[in-house]
């Protein structure tokens, strides 16, 4: 809220949140801060994945064939190096549905997984897709 300053919490309360936001150390691949306008653009979905293949000539991509409620689509993921495609069969994925497609080694990717990534060295080490298994939610579903 414009012009208002942050004060202690009462006993039992839980802290305000700073104005600025403040990151985690001082991680050289941190991305500047965006609005809340800015992040309610993106079009976060629950999607299925229905199939999936290495990407020829890389050892990478996998080509992923995706179900966002009625509508079927096709991602191009650099998750080969940690996940086989007879893994990811049939996982609920979390996907940014409304980016900007674009071609990826030739091939057309309409969206992108999200994921968590452990590096070391500046190289992936280990990778865990963002995933609603254990809930019952159909693909299509929105996140908020």
């Amino acid at each position: 809220m414009e012009g208002q300053t942050a004060q202690e919490p009462k006993a039992g309360q839980p802290a305000a949140f700073p104005r600025q936001p403040q990151r985690a150390g001082k991680d050289a691949k941190a991305k500047p801060a965006i609005t809340c306008d800015d992040f309610a653009k993106l079009d976060l979905r629950v999607a299925k994945i229905l199939d999936a293949e290495p990407v020829e000539g890389s050892d990478k991509l996998l080509k992923l064939k995706i179900r966002v409620g009625t509508e079927e689509r096709q991602l191009v993921a650099g998750i080969a190096q940690h996940y086989a495609p007879d893994e990811v069969l049939g996982k609920k994925i979390i996907i940014v549905a409304n980016l900007e497609p674009r071609k990826i080694r030739g091939l057309d990717s309409d969206g992108m997984l999200l994921a968590a990534v452990q590096e070391e060295g500046g190289k992936p080490v280990k990778l865990c897709l963002a995933t609603i298994d254990d809930a019952d939610f159909p693909d299509g579903s929105l996140l908020s």
